[in-house]
């Protein structure tokens, strides 16, 4: 089966499409010079020269917050419009079979809780969740007025070589010995192995439907930071006192965004967020792996 990935230089590509040609025949589609299909998505409806089985949809611009409209702008461009665009392009070729799209938990707009499953209302209100939440509705209407099967993916966290976001800041911090752990850190949040994406997609071909993907374990960022040290042979980060760690923050509220900690960054350090895998694992019989055994920072 042919197999159309979009944004498949970013971290996810790198790591999901060597897996993904084990299983299908893969072109892609972004804005590299190596991409099959060099277009962006987010200002044009790109020419389609063959006929794809599936689309996996992974283009996207990643979680952040924008200083400005015009930053703002750009998450709808590119994680809405992009889409649009997509579809547009597949209409005026032949349309796949299924389509698979990698949306986000912050689609949910919940910053602590435990459990979250994908009955939780959508109550995202960032520019990043709102245009996943936008592109999330195109979709499903697009994929029934075109019979297209359709797959909705929202990871967690997601570990795997080189990892970009929190968790690379969190590498680098332990690496750089910068980082320190706060009231022991033990917060735990969702995690999904990268390599495990490429694993859910033949199940969600045949399937389709909306899945939270994260591992059964929900690690704590004790048990993060032991398992980064180990790797990196450093000693294991100091743990700060909350109250030393709340005066920090009550700081920060006062200089800025530029302080390295604030009292809403303390609370997402110190609080716990983790959602329910068991629809996926129930409905498309998908056994996560062990991020706390498995995970290799390189």
């Amino acid at each position: 089966m042919k197999l159309l990935f979009t944004g498949a230089s970013g971290f996810l590509g790198q790591n999901v499409k060597p897996l993904l040609e084990n299983t299908y025949k893969v072109k892609t589609m972004g804005l590299t010079e190596t991409d099959n299909f060099n277009t962006d998505l987010s200002k044009e409806i790109p020419k389609l020269t063959e006929n794809f089985d599936i689309v996996f949809h992974a283009a996207g611009k990643a979680h952040g917050i924008p200083n400005s409209a015009a930053e703002e702008k750009v998450f709808f461009d590119v994680n809405y419009q992009g889409t649009v665009n997509l579809c547009k392009a597949l209409e005026e070729s032949t349309l796949p079979k299924a389509f698979i799209f990698v949306s986000t938990v912050a689609v949910y707009g919940v910053e602590f809780g435990n459990n979250i499953s994908e009955d939780h209302p959508l109550k995202g209100k960032t520019p990043y969740a709102l245009s996943k939440i936008q592109a999330e509705q195109y979709l499903t209407e697009w994929c029934v007025k075109n019979n297209v099967k359709l797959g909705i993916i929202r990871p967690s966290l997601i570990a795997g070589p080189n990892a970009p976001g929190n968790l690379g800041a969190m590498i680098n911090g332990i690496k750089i010995g910068k980082y320190f752990s706060i009231g022991g850190g033990n917060a735990r949040k969702s995690v999904i192995m990268v390599q495990d994406i490429a694993n859910l997609i033949p199940l969600i071909v045949e399937k389709g439907g909306i899945y939270n993907v994260c591992d059964d374990v929900q690690p704590s960022f004790r048990e993060l930071e032991i398992i980064i040290s180990k790797q990196l042979n450093k000693k294991q980060p100091k743990s700060i006192p909350y109250f030393i760690a709340k005066a920090m923050a009550l700081v920060g509220d006062l200089l800025g965004t530029k302080a390295p900690i604030n009292s809403l960054k303390l609370k997402k350090i110190t609080e716990s967020l983790t959602f329910s895998n068991e629809k996926a694992k129930k409905e498309l019989g998908w056994k996560p792996i062990n991020v706390l055994e498995n995970y290799k920072i390189k």
